[in-house]
């Protein structure tokens, strides 16, 4: 088992794929599944298309729109207007993640990579479990 540290630049998508594929790499399995689980509730995780950047901004502004910052509009506003806005997007999203590894690697398809999705408007440093059982 390992912790992986990881701080987004900004809110939204930041790949950590390298990351992950670096710490499978070091591993002794060839054969398993991979759990990545992230332990809070304003960030998220997602696999999603790496190759063409208008889809992370496209998702962005969707979540952006579905769950709004707004004065007023949740009951929960403890750390700000950010507050439960971030919180609807994780609980629409998901916080873990199976990864099917073969041959030591990934097995990802071509165009997919993982995301740490951040929803706070000021990022904070994010803790992201990564489990590899077989053989």
């Amino acid at each position: 088992m390992h912790v992986l540290q990881s701080r987004a630049k900004r809110r939204g998508l930041t790949e950590i794929t390298a990351d992950v594929r670096q710490w499978v790499a070091g591993q002794e399995i060839t054969s398993g599944l991979l759990t990545l689980y992230c332990r809070h509730t304003s960030a998220s995780l997602l696999i999603q298309e790496n190759a063409a950047p208008a889809v992370q901004r496209d998702l962005e502004k969707f979540f952006d729109e579905l769950a709004p910052e707004g004065d007023g509009l949740y009951e929960h506003d403890d750390e700000g207007l950010d507050d439960m806005p971030a919180h609807l997007k994780t609980a629409l999203t998901q916080v873990q993640l199976s990864v099917p590894v073969m041959d030591g690697k990934l097995m990802l398809g071509t165009w997919q990579g993982i995301y740490l999705f951040e929803h706070r408007a000021h990022p904070s440093q994010r803790e992201i479990v990564l489990h590899l059982v077989g053989t």
